[in-house]
């Protein structure tokens, strides 16, 4: 468990939100003055949760164009996995093992495999399993395959927007570290709460997607939740498209409407902020067992 379970009451709140993509429910966030991340307060249990994912339009599980929206985030999802096989392929090392948490329908999967990967996927929706598996892989498990693997089983391990959902993130990279090889990477993608975007939207945030997102990180809160278990920043990485898409989103939020135009500056004005701060409004982090 984080820290913040023993001091809440003692904690500072960042702002008042409210879930506005499943049940209208309203929740703080607020701030943890140790690891400087923020936290989704009240936090629901693992049993409750569940139920903040059944949207069948949770975008992260939706294969559809039903919307322009969804065809942004089909665009940026597109590009985003060029560059993600990219970035992971100089770690491709004798085996080429990958293991990628929160596989969702597969896509990354299925494309770091063609990419030449021995890669196991794994994921608690049992829907978007099917989707994935559906498309001839067979490579995306349940959360229990964990146990199966060995300490030092893979070269390369991957949380592309996964880290944020995960209930115990500290006793997960525990867990993740042990699995990787000695030179081996983690590779993180996360939302930037300190983004131009976020303070721009402010509680109408897309990215802050309450109470499905339980954590909210910095890259300094990211060092420090990393450093508990030793394990050190190698690099940095913007995820771009992300800025445009969050945007659009958040204007839905706000306004009822896309507003286009508006989202395309915003995410070009955060983006070009970003280039002088390094503040994007998502982050990929290169993260290596500490020397």
């Amino acid at each position: 468990m984080f820290h913040v379970e023993h001091c809440m009451k003692t904690h500072k709140t960042h702002m008042n939100l409210k879930d506005h993509s499943v049940s209208g429910e309203r929740f703080k966030l607020l701030v943890d003055p140790y690891y400087g991340f923020l936290y989704t307060d009240p936090k629901p249990s693992d049993k409750d949760l569940k139920a903040y994912y059944s949207d069948v339009g949770y975008i992260s599980h939706n294969n559809q164009l039903r919307s322009f929206v969804d065809a942004m985030y089909h665009v940026a999802r597109y590009v985003s996995l060029k560059r993600k096989i990219r970035l992971i392929k100089p770690f491709m090392l004798k085996s080429g093992a990958l293991l990628d948490i929160g596989a969702g329908t597969g896509h990354f999967v299925r494309s770091a495999s063609l990419a030449g990967w021995d890669v196991t996927g794994i994921e608690p929706s049992s829907t978007a399993r099917e989707i994935a598996n559906s498309k001839g892989c067979c490579l995306v498990f349940d959360e229990e395959a964990l146990g199966a693997f060995s300490e030092g089983s893979f070269d390369v391990i991957t949380l592309w927007h996964v880290l944020e959902h995960l209930p115990s993130p500290l006793e997960s990279i525990e867990v993740f570290k042990k699995l990787l090889k000695p030179n081996g990477r983690i590779f993180v993608a996360v939302p930037n709460y300190k983004s131009y975007d976020s303070r721009y939207f402010k509680n109408f945030w897309a990215a802050y997607d309450v109470p499905r997102h339980l954590w909210h990180f910095s890259k300094n809160s990211i060092i420090k939740v990393f450093s508990k278990s030793q394990m050190s920043l190698e690099s940095t990485h913007p995820m771009l498209m992300d800025a445009y898409y969050v945007s659009m989103l958040s204007n839905k939020y706000k306004s009822g409407s896309h507003k286009i135009l508006n989202s395309l500056w915003t995410g070009l004005l955060s983006n070009a902020k970003a280039f002088r701060t390094g503040e994007y409004s998502s982050l990929i982090y290169v993260l290596k067992k500490s020397d």
